[in-house]
């Protein structure tokens, strides 16, 4: 889980992985900022004698960082019950839309998103199937299955055996396996391209023949903004919601946006982004929607002055 040294070098260059790992678990840019902040808190905060005893500090950073991830996903399903409308994940802009204002981080860049690599297990659609896993399993599976860890190492996370964890992982395994292969991203530019068209002609004819009768949209506000509590169902219904958003938010500029990884879209007024949206799509046709509104989950997309 790391290199031998004990260097401020070495020590530093481990955040990113930090960082990649803590997101994936936690679905939250800021929560995983934070907890790898801890971790090296933890490390400084050790003696210098302990720091040599240790032989591979990026293995040490990572279990610690894993055991604190592991303590917020159980605070955070707590959290979650109280939390007004659907809970989804933080988005991810494409670096070139984050804002690099800010102060300098002592361990590393300012900027954690710029140390997130964008591949299929940040896709929205992933980190969704990733929150319905017990706090135990998503850390088995994302350590194991996304970055390649031994079981005997993930045993020192988890507080458990090996074997325990190799079942954990084969337990959010078998809800994963439901996935589809992922769209090409040209594929999906395509569908989310069309998608972004109709919705600004208000064209609801157009928008049910792109989503899928049995399409589900979901919103995440925080309480904080206005929108849907619930999952719209059907494409004929959310069909119907947007077209009757877009005429309640006059002056909203749609743009499409890499969002996770993934081709979405953006919904900004007078320059501000208020919306970001993420799809998922099967055989040409919309099958999810996810929309975060948030603005404490959009401060990733704020744009430099």
């Amino acid at each position: 889980m790391g290199t031998v040294g004990t260097s401020t070098d070495e020590i530093a260059g481990e955040r990113r992985q930090l960082i990649n790992v803590a997101y994936r678990l936690l679905g939250s840019v800021t929560e995983a900022e934070d907890a790898v902040q801890d971790a090296y808190a933890r490390w400084y905060g050790l003696p210098r004698s302990r720091q040599e005893e240790i032989l591979s500090p990026g293995a040490w950073l990572t279990t610690v960082t894993g055991r604190i991830c592991l303590d917020l996903l159980g605070s955070a399903r707590a959290r979650r019950e109280r939390y007004v409308g659907a809970w989804l994940p933080e988005p991810l802009p494409d670096r070139t839309e984050w804002d690099h204002a800010g102060g300098a981080d002592p361990t590393g860049p300012a900027d954690p998103v710029d140390q997130i690599v964008l591949d299929e297990s940040v896709a929205m659609a992933f980190l969704v199937v990733l929150e319905s896993m017990t706090p135990a399993e998503r850390v088995a599976f994302v350590l194991h299955d996304v970055f390649r860890y031994p079981f005997a190492e993930i045993a020192d996370v988890l507080g458990r055996t090996p074997a325990a964890c190799k079942q954990l992982a084969a337990s959010a395994r078998r809800r994963v396996s439901v996935a589809r292969a992922p769209v090409t991203a040209s594929g999906q530019a395509d569908v989310v391209r069309h998608v972004k068209e109709a919705w600004e002609t208000k064209d609801i004819a157009a928008l049910v023949g792109l989503l899928n009768p049995a399409a589900v949209m979901t919103a995440d506000g925080g309480g904080m903004v206005g929108t849907v509590l619930r999952p719209v169902e059907g494409g004929a219904r959310i069909a119907q919601y947007m077209v009757a958003i877009a005429d309640k938010a006059p002056g909203l500029e749609l743009l499409e946006r890499s969002v996770n990884g993934v081709p979405g879209l953006v919904a900004q007024r007078a320059g501000v982004v208020m919306t970001v949206a993420s799809f998922d799509v099967s055989d040409g046709r919309v099958t999810r929607i996810w929309v975060v509104r948030n603005p404490e989950k959009l401060r990733p997309w704020a744009r430099e002055g």
